[in-house]
């Protein structure tokens, strides 16, 4: 049986300051519409990064990836949703970005490891605390 995979959506209006000069969004600015929607979703699980710090780990991002199929213009409402499709050895999280009209104009992941703080030290497992806030039963 498959796992509840944990979602959210929130809406983005795209800003004239992430435009480049052909007034579309610069490449680089959907990372902090991936990263506003990462958020909310590890908020919804309460393991924000403020609790994950508590917790003793920290999580890089230590892959990225992007499909950009049509561009964003400035002022437009879109909404970035966010699940979570891994979590057993690593963190991955699926983003697909729509348009007002609801067309898929991006999709992307990333990828997060678990870091104990104390020693620094990559885990190969995701830790116990995570599994909770997903519940999820250890095996």
């Amino acid at each position: 049986m498959r796992e509840k995979m944990h979602s959210v959506e929130v809406p983005v209006t795209v800003s004239f300051h992430d435009c480049d000069p052909m007034g579309v969004v610069w490449h680089g600015n959907y990372f902090r519409y991936f990263e506003a929607a990462r958020e909310a979703l590890l908020r919804s699980i309460n393991y924000s990064y403020s609790e994950m710090a508590a917790s003793g780990y920290v999580w890089p991002v230590v892959d990225t990836h992007v499909k950009y199929r049509q561009p964003l213009r400035c002022e437009e409402t879109i909404s970035v949703s966010a699940t979570i499709t891994e979590y057993e050895n690593r963190l991955r999280i699926d983003y697909v970005v729509r348009n007002a009209a609801g067309q898929i104009t991006t999709k992307a992941y990333t990828l997060q490891v678990a870091v104990e703080q104390a020693s620094e030290t990559l885990c190969f497992v995701s830790p116990a605390i995570l599994l909770e806030r997903l519940g999820v039963k250890p095996c």
